[in-house]
C-alpha cells in the first residue's frame, strides 16, 4: 500500500500541535471525581454562565434544522449598536479563533512573517504556522509589556505582514496602553488587537477602526457572556478589509444557536455587566490574598484571571496537588513563563475553596 505522508505539506509535519484544555468530564474521569466536585479555573471561563435570556431563547429556537444565515444579519445590526461601528466592518466567526485564521489566510504567502510578542496567546503562533507563515518573536520585557523599539526593527528589517498584540495580554493581564497601539499603528502592516478580555478592563481601541487603515479589533462572546462553548465572536475591520474576508469565509461558519445566543446576550446587558462587576470585585478581593504566600509572585490583572510564578517548588505540581482537591488551575513550561500558573476567577465560594486549598498545596 502506497503511503502519501511524504505529501504532506512539511511545515505542516512539522507543526507543534496546540494543546487545548480539557472539558470537565474528561478532567472528572481522568481524577474520578464527579464532575460537580470539580472548580474549573483553567480557561477563563465565566463561571456564571449565559444570561438566561440567552438559554431561553436557546430552548425556544424552532429552526436548528434550517441552515444558519451566512452573513449573521441579525447579529451584525446588534453589534453594530453595541460597538458603535457600522455593519459594512463587522464579521462574525466561530469564536475569534476562526478569524484569526482568516486574517492570515487573507495576507499570508508561504514564508512571509508575523510578528508576534510572546509569552502571549498561543493561536497567533499556531495559525501563523498552518498557513505557512514565518514567525518572528519579540519577547515582551519582564513585566510582560512591549518592547516597542524591538518590534519596531523587527517589522521592517523581515517586512512583517501582521503583527498581533492581545490586550488584555493572555496569560499576564496586562493592558497595553493605548499610545503604545496609536504608535505601532505607523508600521506599514497590519496590527491586530485582540480584546477578547476588554469587558473586564475598560474601554480598548474599537472606536479607533476605520480611523486606521490597517487597524483589525478582534472580540468574542466567550469570556464575558459566558458563551465559550458556543464559539462565538467577531472583529471590527476596515470595510476594503471585510470586502475580501467574505471571500473566504465559510459561509455557514456561525450556528444558529451561537447567533441565538450572542442576539440574546446583547439584550440582556445589564444582567451579563452586573456579572463582569461581580467577576472584577473577585478579582481585586483574591490578588492581595494571593500576595500573602511568599511563594508566589503575583502579577496585576485587568482580566478575569491571574498570573502567578512560583517563587519555590514546580508549577506542575502545585497544579497536580490542585487537581487531587477537585480545583484545576494552568500552568506553564514555556519561555518567559517558566513556573507559572495561571488561575481563572470563579464564584467568590469558588475562589475562597481555591485559596484554602492553597494553604495546603504550597509548603
Amino acid at each position: 500500500m502506497p503511503s502519501i505522508i511524504h505529501l504532506i505539506r512539511p511545515e505542516i509535519a512539522d507543526l507543534e500541535p496546540y494543546i487545548p484544555i480539557s472539558p470537565l468530564e474528561v478532567l472528572a474521569d481522568r481524577l474520578g471525581l464527579p464532575v460537580n466536585q470539580l472548580i474549573k479555573l483553567d480557561a477563563n471561563e465565566n463561571p456564571y454562565g449565559p444570561t438566561p435570556k440567552a438559554l431561553a431563547a436557546l430552548a425556544s429556537e424552532p429552526h436548528y434544522a434550517i441552515y444558519p444565515d451566512p452573513e449573521q444579519t441579525q447579529l451584525r445590526a446588534a453589534l453594530s449598536r453595541y460597538t458603535k461601528q457600522p455593519m459594512a466592518r463587522i464579521i462574525c466567526g466561530a469564536g475569534a479563533d476562526e478569524l484569526i485564521d482568516l486574517l492570515l489566510r487573507l495576507f499570508l504567502s508561504p514564508g512571509d512573517a508575523v510578528i508576534d510578542c510572546p509569552p502571549t496567546f498561543g493561536m497567533y503562533a499556531f495559525d501563523t504556522g498552518v498557513c505557512g507563515g514565518r514567525l518572528v518573536e519579540i519577547p515582551r520585557r519582564e513585566d510582560f509589556t512591549l518592547d516597542i523599539p524591538a518590534i519596531e526593527r523587527a517589522a521592517l528589517e523581515t517586512q512583517a505582514k501582521v503583527l498581533f498584540l492581545a490586550s488584555p495580554n493572555n496569560p499576564s493581564g496586562n493592558l497595553t496602553p493605548p499610545e503604545e497601539i496609536e504608535h505601532l499603528l505607523h508600521l506599514p502592516l497590519l496590527v491586530v488587537v485582540d480584546e477578547a478580555y476588554i469587558e473586564f478592563a475598560g474601554a480598548g481601541v474599537s472606536s479607533w477602526v476605520g480611523q486606521h487603515g490597517n487597524l483589525v479589533v478582534l472580540r468574542t462572546f466567550s469570556k464575558w457572556a459566558g458563551l465559550a462553548g458556543l464559539r462565538i465572536g467577531y472583529g471590527l475591520l476596515p470595510e476594503a478589509l471585510v470586502e475580501h474576508l467574505w471571500k473566504i469565509k465559510q459561509p455557514y461558519n456561525v450556528s444558529v444557536a451561537a447567533q441565538v445566543a450572542a442576539l440574546a446576550s446583547l439584550d440582556d446587558l445589564p444582567y451579563l455587566q452586573t456579572n463582569i462587576a461581580h467577576l472584577i470585585a473577585e478579582r481585586e478581593r483574591i490578588l492581595p490574598l494571593l500576595r500573602e504566600f511568599p511563594q508566589l509572585k503575583v502579577y496585576p490583572s485587568q482580566t478575569n484571571f491571574i498570573l502567578c510564578r512560583l517563587l519555590k517548588g514546580s508549577a506542575l505540581t502545585l497544579k497536580q496537588d490542585l487537581e487531587r482537591l477537585g480545583i484545576i488551575i494552568r500552568h506553564y513550561r514555556k519561555f518567559g513563563l517558566r513556573d507559572c500558573v495561571r488561575i481563572s476567577i470563579g464564584t467568590p465560594a469558588q475562589n475562597t475553596q481555591l485559596l484554602q486549598a492553597l494553604q495546603v498545596a504550597i509548603v
